[in-house]
């Protein structure tokens, strides 16, 4: 392993900085990260240097906070990422150091403004949790009320905007100049990796999570989320109810004699089945980590810093995508998949769509053990490398359902996902069509009704009028940039270039047969001229036609 990755400071700054992120980026040039549009290089024609997907989740770790945070944002994303990568993506743990308790302190005094004896009752030196931008702290209330302070680190925010800052440079880079970047649009991703490491930093947005996820779990009693304690929470302190319990990958044996699990994992798997197509929000990251059974039962849901909201139009997509799945019907998921995407110039339909279709069979066929998260993240990997550029929401809905489906073999071994999703999406369409019925929607419609009857009538009085004034004209925007003009031009260049040739050699010809007493290689000179510029002219229409317009279709 690159020892320079490792040794290097987290946050070093300028050219420093740039070359140890070229370094690394150098290192997997050729292993297939960040491409994930073929096949992923087997062991024996990966070179030494390159590294494994173990070693570049480690390389990873070591560049700091913003490339661990990059990472957990990469192994949602299979059409960037070959699926041994992801696998090591996912797995990646942030191994760091709590930072010294007075800076704890000063933290806390500085956002709260007053002083830590005064805020809290007790206030625990020692960290319960600790990670690369924050560590969580137990402490109590003024009135004993046990709570636990999650403090962001100092300098964290400064250090991830100057490393997105150099991200951008090479994001831009690399959509100008690899065939990948232009399916991708690395800068777009960039740019909403930015916008949601921005919000995570902001614990009065995780605070407002926490607070609208309560509400909207609130019918599955099964499931806990832990409530903010407002008047103790700033940008950079969160302060929460405190819940413990057992992570749920290590719930004792006894425990489950006791408790039988399959009740929690039903409602972790339609509680987040509502919040993503009833409420529009993904929370995508439920790993084993961020879910702990409490001594009462209850299954405790932290860490609500990195939530998506998903537009009304594109969740109806989405979940149409989703009941086509789980119902089988392959070409209905290529069709909802091309609705939700961006076809580019190398778009294949027919090939994408067989696909697809063939995916959703192997789906159907062995859904015992293929999750409906894995055929989504398929279908994005499929759709990039056909030629078709997906939303962000799409990957996340499959690494969201991928998780989900872990946690709850977690719970329960040989939990049927398939069953748990295609009976809740019934009770998620009720949910919308009661949505949709309620007294803001219907106002709405009633106004936009009222709109078209008021406003109907006089628009087509003016159509009928233009119609019997023989005033009706169709215009045609966009056509002086098409490829139709250009194509149009080049056509009549080449005419015009092969008449002018044409006529040059002909009147050679006729030359040659006046006699002259200027002569060069026994013919004529001027004559000779023309011919010899004929010639090349002929000549270079022959070359940009090979070689030119070979370049234009390849672009």
């Amino acid at each position: 392993m690159d020892s320079n990755l490792h040794n290097a400071p987290a946050a070093g700054g300028g050219m420093e900085r740039r070359a140890q992120i070229l370094r690394f980026l150098w290192r997997y040039r050729n292993s297939g990260v960040f491409s994930g549009l073929s096949l992923e290089p087997s062991l024996e024609q990966r070179s030494e240097s390159e590294g494994s997907p173990e070693e570049f989740s480690r390389d990873l770790e070591a560049l700091g906070p913003t490339f661990v945070k990059l990472g957990q944002m990469l192994s949602t994303r299979p059409d960037i990422v070959p699926p041994a990568y992801a696998t090591a993506l996912e797995r990646m743990q942030e191994k760091v150091g709590p930072i010294p308790f007075e800076q704890v302190r000063e933290a806390v005094e500085e956002e709260l403004g007053v002083r830590l004896s005064k805020a809290f009752g007790q206030f625990d030196p020692e960290p319960i949790g600790c990670a690369s931008l924050a560590q969580v702290h137990r402490a109590t209330l003024r009135d004993g009320t046990p709570v636990a302070v999650k403090v962001q680190k100092p300098g964290v925010g400064a250090q991830l905007a100057a490393d997105l800052s150099l991200l951008r440079g090479v994001a831009n880079a690399a959509d100008r100049i690899t065939k990948v970047g232009r399916h991708v649009h690395f800068a777009d991703w960039l740019g909403e990796f930015n916008r949601t490491l921005m919000a995570e930093l902001d614990y009065v947005a995780e605070a407002q999570n926490l607070g609208r996820f309560g509400e909207h779990l609130a019918p599955y009693p099964q499931l806990c989320v832990p409530c903010p304690v407002w008047d103790l929470t700033s940008r950079r302190v969160l302060t929460m109810q405190l819940l413990e319990g057992a992570r749920v990958d290590q719930v004792p044996g006894v425990r489950r004699t006791e408790q039988p699990m399959q009740p929690l994992a039903d409602a972790l798997m339609h509680g987040y089945l509502d919040q993503m197509f009833v409420y529009g929000e993904i929370h995508a990251d439920p790993h084993p980590g961020n879910l702990r059974v409490m001594a009462d039962g209850r299954l405790a849901i932290f860490d609500l810093g990195m939530v998506a909201n998903v537009p009304p139009r594109q969740r109806e997509r989405m979940l149409k995508l989703l009941f086509a799945a789980v119902d089988g019907r392959g070409e209905q998921v290529a069709q909802e998949a091309i609705a939700l995407g961006t076809p580019l110039d190398d778009y294949d339909d027919e090939r994408f769509t067989r696909e697809v279709g063939q995916l959703v069979a192997r789906y159907a066929a062995h859904s015992a053990s293929m999750s409906e998260g894995r055929v989504v993240l398929e279908l994005v990997r499929l759709a990039t490398a056909h030629g078709l550029r997906t939303p962000p929401e799409v990957s996340l809905l499959g690494k969201t359902l991928l998780n989900l489906d872990a946690v709850c073999q977690l719970l329960v071994p040989g939990f049927d996902a398939k069953r748990a999703v295609e009976d809740h999406l019934q009770h998620v369409m009720r949910a919308r069509l009661r949505q949709s019925l309620s007294s803001t929607s219907l106002a709405s419609e009633i106004m936009e009704l009222q709109s078209l009857m008021r406003d109907g009538p006089r628009k087509l009085a003016d159509i009928l009028d233009v119609v019997a004034d023989n005033r009706l004209q169709l215009r045609v925007t966009g056509l002086e940039e098409s490829h139709l003009m250009e194509s149009l031009q080049k056509i009549a260049n080449r005419i015009a270039a092969g008449v002018v040739t044409a006529a040059l050699i002909l009147a050679s010809a006729l030359m040659m047969r006046i006699p002259t007493s200027s002569t060069l290689w026994g013919y004529p000179t001027m004559a000779l001229l023309l011919f010899l510029l004929g010639v090349g002219l002929g000549a270079s229409i022959v070359i940009s036609a090979l070689f030119g317009d070979r370049k234009v279709k390849a672009k």
